[in-house]
């Protein structure tokens, strides 16, 4: 198999936008306040990565489809517990 740089940078990139995502979550779960997250901006974060997630699939490219399909569930996560917790 050969080495591509382009897929490895692809898959780093993937990795730190995603785990962008972790802290906010944790700190929801822990806290469980929300008031200074704004549900507008999560409502489009949302709808933009399923967007990017399916353009990932149809370009069978991994690392959008991981990327986007992991930060996807975490967006959503985050948008549940702003409308659970207000």
């Amino acid at each position: 198999m050969k080495f591509d740089w382009t897929t490895l940078i692809g898959l780093i990139a993937a990795i730190c936008t995603t785990a962008s995502f972790l802290p906010q979550v944790v700190k929801i779960l822990r806290s469980k306040r929300t008031n200074d997250v704004s549900l507008l901006m999560y409502a489009i974060l949302t709808t933009g990565l399923f967007l990017w997630l399916v353009y990932g699939l149809m370009l069978k490219d991994i690392p959008l489809i991981l990327a986007n399909g992991i930060s996807l569930a975490l967006c959503l996560a985050v948008l549940f517990l702003k409308i659970k917790h207000g």
